[in-house]
């Protein structure tokens, strides 16, 4: 959420700089990210001053150029050539002084000593587009003859720079959803820090019905989606362009200024958090507003022209006869304000969160008014929005207040009453903070304080902080506003030693393998372990009823449970591919979810869901690029295979005791599996597929591989670290070129290998292929080593060729190999 640095200043006095704001607010728990300064006119007028034309003769050399002298009112004249037909001798105009930035759009160009037909200009006397101030090119600027040579044009035209702070609001936090809600946070933490400050805002007591020509009335038939509903008619306004401070304010936090009418309900939802909506007053047929449910099925038209089919929960604004806006979420095609409205219902209300969100989810709309209304807002500021939003619009669009503001609400929403003994704020907080100090912070943060004894307060907390309602979330105000670093470190930590388990075994193995992967050039990424269903739709390896989906998901693009790393990693990809970043090497550890629907027990609810920890390895791009000693070098599969085997070396796993198998599916185009004997899937690595690298516009190959983390913790359980004396006897190579069926896997060679012998062979290691001329047709040679090794005695010739011969037979029977 956009604040502006300007605007925060009306509601709470301070002399903070805008970055010691963004600070102040962090540490109260709002966290501010950019601190940007914003201009009402692109530039801030700078290097613009006013200057005097003292002389003004034509050019020699051009029919429509003039020659000027101009006093800047800072010494010497300067003299200027000027194009436009109007500049004449004794104006006042503005002038763009040398080294001054002027823009056109995105594009700056900068005022520099020139030569036009011959002359020297020394600047340049501006039009109003030229400094942005109008869309006028007839001629300059001429201004009043009282204003003074050297006066800055910034200066002249009142032009200010203002401050935006990026604030994150986190979901609990629905007060903070405004400027005035802002400001009431800040006020608490300046009064904590012995600021003088003053929280305020305007006064509305000159709200005064003008006459009841235009009487609407409201009837809420759901007074459990809706509480409170309010309204008021203003007739005989002229909707037209909102005057410029009210455009400043709005286009500083990023919104774009409509007309009047539509803009003061756009202010009033930044400034104090409370969502409006403006019906055109002549639109409401009968006379009469209804707030209701509707048939299920009912078609409805939204403002950007989208039909939507209604549910009989979602809960709608009608008249008398057809819906006009879903409440809280999204106003109607054909009853809001245009240009030729004269009279505005404005309605100002408090929906209940539940039915807001949940309507605005079964739609598929988020706007800023449900963004408010889904997290709770402040049942007891709706009356003064509304008078406010009346006020203004008899201010800037001339119109009558028409009508007694009908205000409709059965049952008071009462404020959340708290007992907080001060010996529980010491506990939780660790540290004794004394009682005026605590008192002083509730009270600034708007809790009542309906009792004090000398063990502690009753307070009642105000309905519009909707996350505090237990002593424990009064601590946690109290602490945010005394401040955490406030709260020392104690001198003893008291703890519980405890054995050393699997969990902390695997810790240890992933930061030993996150270091092995760093150093070989991969970066850890921490992704969202919710992702979106559609990435999910019409794969088999990952089906989506297997997926575990949230209730009430915060969007469509975040409603369900990863089931796999996969995803989140391409995000990643995309995302520094499209910033040119584009040879990258990832690692992830994160848990995978899964439902099973055969699991279903009433008795277990959770038993249809599990959660297993993975870890994901993503190649691509150049493994070697840009490098005066090293050519141009694509990555490859082989690459990342190799990464895989020196994980699973690094966490001891036994090679002997592994199947690696070949697999495709409409994950991988090509890949490889890594079972144990027993059948539990290790691992798998390959090429993805092009149709996934498409959903992320990827245009490089991925080269990805998912490890499961739980089965090789068993798989490495009880490996215990051990060693051995070099072996004094030597080692001794073997090669064989392998006649083979094209479709025979080098993995197949070597498991048949290791099944031959598991004392004396001690690797399998492929050194060439051959396909092509002089071989059968469908045939492949492989020329592979066999190194073999006696840990006790020096082998033997013939011990050599009983294990070789032995080697060969078994691969001509299992696979048809022939010697070459």
């Amino acid at each position: 959420m956009n604040i502006s640095y300007n605007w925060l200043k009306e509601y709470v006095n301070f002399d903070l700089t805008p970055e010691q704001v963004a600070a102040a607010l962090t540490s109260i728990g709002l966290e501010t990210g950019e601190v940007e300064e914003v201009q009402s006119i692109k530039g801030g007028l700078e290097g613009l001053v006013i200057g005097k034309v003292l002389t003004c003769e034509s050019h020699p050399n051009s029919d429509h150029m003039h020659i000027t002298t101009v006093d800047l009112g800072q010494g010497d004249p300067v003299q200027i050539v000027c194009g436009a037909s109007n500049v004449a001798a004794g104006q006042k105009v503005v002038v763009a002084t040398l080294g001054t930035k002027l823009y056109d759009g995105d594009e700056c160009f900068t005022i520099k000593k020139s030569k036009l037909r011959g002359v020297e200009s020394n600047g340049m006397i501006c039009a109003e587009d030229e400094i942005g101030i109008g869309t006028s090119h007839e001629g300059i600027i001429v201004l009043p003859d009282d204003v003074e040579p050297g006066t800055l044009a910034k200066d002249y035209y009142n032009v200010k720079s203002d401050y935006v702070l990026e604030v994150d609001i986190t979901p609990n936090r629905a007060d903070a959803c405004s400027h005035y809600g802002v400001a009431r946070d800040l006020y608490a933490w300046l009064v904590q820090n012995g600021h003088e400050a003053e929280l305020k805002r305007p006064s509305v007591e000159a709200f005064a019905v003008d006459n009841h020509d235009l009487d609407i009335d409201v009837v809420v038939e759901n007074t459990e989606a809706c509480p409170r509903y309010a309204g008021v008619v203003v007739k005989n306004v002229t909707v037209k362009e909102s005057p410029e401070w009210l455009q400043a304010k709005l286009k500083a936090i990023g919104l774009r200024p409509i007309n009047n009418i539509v803009d003061i309900t756009n202010y009033i939802l930044h400034a104090y958090g409370q969502p409006m909506h403006c019906f055109d007053a002549d639109k409401i047929k009968g006379g009469k507003i209804v707030v209701k449910t509707v048939a299920e099925g009912t078609p409805f038209v939204t403002l950007d022209g989208v039909e939507h089919k209604l549910s009989d929960r979602d809960l709608m604004i009608c008249n008398a006869e057809e819906p006009m806006c879903i409440a809280g979420v999204f106003g109607g095609l054909d009853s809001g304000t245009t240009e030729e409205t004269r009279n505005v219902f404005f309605e100002s209300a408090y929906f209940h969160p539940t039915w807001v969100r949940k309507t605005a989810r079964r739609q598929g709309l988020s706007t800023d008014s449900s963004f408010r209304f889904e997290r709770g807002i402040d049942p007891n500021g709706v009356i003064y929005a509304l008078k406010e939003a009346a006020i203004l619009a008899k201010e800037l669009a001339g119109g009558e207040i028409a009508c007694e503001i009908k205000d409709n609400y059965p049952s008071p929403i009462a404020g959340f009453p708290v007992e907080l003994p001060y010996a529980y704020v010491r506990s939780l907080i660790g540290k004794e903070i004394p009682a005026e100090v605590i008192k002083r912070i509730v009270s600034s943060l708007e809790m009542e304080i309906t009792g004090e004894t000398g063990e502690g307060l009753s307070l009642v907390v105000p309905p519009y902080r909707v996350d505090v309602q237990r002593p424990c979330d009064v601590v946690e105000d109290i602490l945010r506003i005394y401040g955490y670093n406030n709260v020392e470190i104690p001198t003893s930590v008291k703890a519980c030693l405890s054995v050393e388990g699997a969990e902390d075994k695997s810790v240890k193995l992933q930061n030993l393998v996150s270091e092995q992967l760093v150093g070989c050039g991969f970066n850890e990424i921490l992704n969202n372990s919710l992702t979106s269903a559609s990435y999910y739709e019409g794969l088999e390896t990952y089906k989506p009823e297997n997926l575990v989906r949230l209730m009430n998901p915060l969007s469509n693009d975040l409603n369900v449970l990863r089931g796999t790393l996969l995803f989140g990693g391409l995000e990643s990809i995309e995302h520094n591919a499209n910033r040119k970043n584009a040879d990258l090497k990832f690692f992830e550890f994160g848990n995978c979810y899964h439902y099973n629907a055969g699991k279903r027990n009433p008795e277990k609810a959770l038993a249809p869901y599990s959660e297993e920890l993975h870890m994901g390895l993503w190649v691509t791009g150049k493994r070697v690029s840009n490098s005066w000693a090293h050519a141009d070098e694509d990555s490859s599969v082989y690459e990342l295979k190799a990464y895989v085997l020196n994980i699973l070396r690094r966490l001891g796993v036994n090679f002997g005791a592994l199947v690696f198998g070949t697999l495709s599916d409409d994950i991988y185009a090509a890949a490889l599996s890594v079972h144990t004997r027993g059948g539990k899937l290790l691992a798998t690595l390959g090429i993805l597929h092009k149709k996934l690298l498409k959903m992320f516009d990827i245009e490089n190959e991925v080269y990805y591989a998912d490890l499961n983390w739980r089965e090789l913790m068993k798989a490495v359980k009880n490996n215990a670290v051990t060693y051995k004396d070099i072996s004094k006897y030597p080692a001794v190579k073997r090669d064989l070129a392998l006649l083979l069926d094209k479709q025979v896997q080098f993995a197949e060679i070597e498991k048949i290998a290791y099944e031959t012998d598991k004392k004396l062979l001690k690797r399998v290691e492929l050194f060439d292929v051959y396909e092509g001329k002089n071989l059968e047709a469908g045939k492949k040679s492989y020329a592979v080593s066999f190194t073999l090794q006696d840990e006790n005695a020096t082998l033997n010739d013939k011990q050599i060729d009983k294990l070789m011969n032995k080697l060969v037979q078994n691969l001509e029977t299992k696979l048809g190999a022939k010697l070459r």
